[in-house]
């Protein structure tokens, strides 16, 4: 099969996996890209790679077939029927290397949305393509909100009784292997992102993890995870304002900004989270209410302070965080701080970044929870909204 085109671009998000409670199934796209440029040879057959780096990784990167984008893309070229190509690649990488904002995963998809772009017209198959970087990258947690953008579950399904598949009445069969599913999110939601200035390898963090866990432990995060997609969903905040913030919800939790005495989620960190007010502003309202009831500002910034409630709570973790902290201890200081004043702070991926997410723009009060740790120089930060698009791509 010939190329249909001679220069491919791609952009693909960053992405934080795990947000706390849901190790190894959820991730997150960011709004901060990797642009890569894949330019056939005048002679493609000639099947030469030619590598340039620039920013994050320049220095270390290898510029030879034993790069990452540059061997998933010869892996899809023969699954794509391209052969072997001879190119130049051309990487602006803006994400940091192995501290846990998906840099793996991104060259994955990168080398797989390539050439899949040079084989076939139209728009990506983004279900194939998540399906090939899940197989190479072992996990799809990452993988998942690169493709799709957004919020992202995903996990690994196997029939208990052995078989490849599953009948399902009156739909397609289910297949074993990767699959994700993707949920809304609300635009309102910022994340930031602290940066480091050391590197963490997700082997060594995996390394880190028991092999058994606490039958409690395994019931505490099953009950957060499940409320990570409401906690993120528009619906939350948006009925929650027009029923009038936290005095229609028939409770008050003071988070952001005010903490108290442990969370539980092996950190160091305040107190009471509010269960009253949290179950209300789940169920709070309906579609109607939501959609014409008139929301003053007084009642927006409340429902705001209940959505990060549930944000703070969904965020709680014992599967991972506190076996992998001797080995990031500025970051999990870092995470402890934060949930002390209230945010929703998690290990992003293995670490050794730290993620805090929030309703509104709290820029500032963000910054200043870690004034230190930014004037020290050892540490920067990104402010990013959520990517809604994944990977794309644009054909010349």
């Amino acid at each position: 099969m010939n190329p249909i085109c001679t220069q491919v671009k791609v952009r693909v998000p960053a992405t934080s996996a795990n947000l706390g409670s849901g190790f190894d199934t959820v991730g997150l796209a960011l709004d901060y890209h990797d642009e890569l440029t894949f330019t056939l040879n005048p002679d493609p057959s000639d099947g030469v790679a030619h590598v340039f780096i620039h920013g994050e990784g320049e220095d270390t990167l290898p510029r030879d077939e034993t790069h990452l984008v540059v061997s998933t893309f010869r892996r899809a070229c023969a699954t794509f029927g391209l052969g072997r190509l001879g190119f130049t690649l051309e990487a602006t990488n803006n994400i940091p290397q192995a501290r846990g904002m998906g840099s793996s995963a991104e060259a994955i998809v990168a080398g797989i949305a390539a050439a899949a772009a040079f084989a076939q017209p139209g728009d990506l198959n983004r279900p194939a393509i998540f399906d090939m970087a899940a197989q190479i990258e072992g996990h799809p947690d990452n993988v998942a909100p690169a493709v799709f953008g957004g919020l992202t579950v995903s996990w690994d399904f196997a029939t208990a009784e052995g078989v490849g598949s599953v009948a399902i009445p009156g739909g397609e069969p289910l297949h074993g292997g990767f699959h994700t599913v993707n949920y809304p999110v609300d635009p309102a939601i910022t994340a930031a992102v602290f940066v480091p200035d050391y590197e963490l390898s997700t082997e060594k963090a995996r390394q880190a993890l028991p092999k058994e866990l606490p039958h409690k432990d395994a019931v505490y995060n099953v009950s957060r995870v499940g409320l990570l997609p409401a906690a993120m969903n528009p619906v939350v905040l948006a009925q929650a304002a027009a029923q009038g913030g936290a005095d229609a919800l028939g409770g008050d939790v003071a988070m952001s900004g005010a903490g108290a005495a442990g969370d539980g989620s092996g950190f160091s960190v305040g107190s009471g989270s509010g269960a009253g007010a949290i179950a209300g502003i789940a169920g709070a309202g309906t579609a109607a209410a939501a959609a014409n009831a008139p929301v003053t500002a007084a009642a927006f910034a409340s429902a705001a302070s209940q959505a990060n409630a549930l944000l703070f709570t969904a965020t709680q973790d014992r599967l991972h965080q506190p076996y992998r902290a001797p080995l990031m201890p500025p970051s999990t200081e870092l995470i402890a701080l934060f949930r002390s004043k209230g945010y929703a702070a998690a290990v992003s991926g293995a670490g050794p970044c730290v993620l805090v997410l929030h309703y509104g723009d709290a820029r500032e009060a963000i910054d200043q929870v870690a004034v230190n740790q930014l004037a020290s120089g050892h540490w920067r930060v990104l402010h990013l909204p959520i990517n809604t698009a994944g990977v794309e791509i644009e054909r010349r």
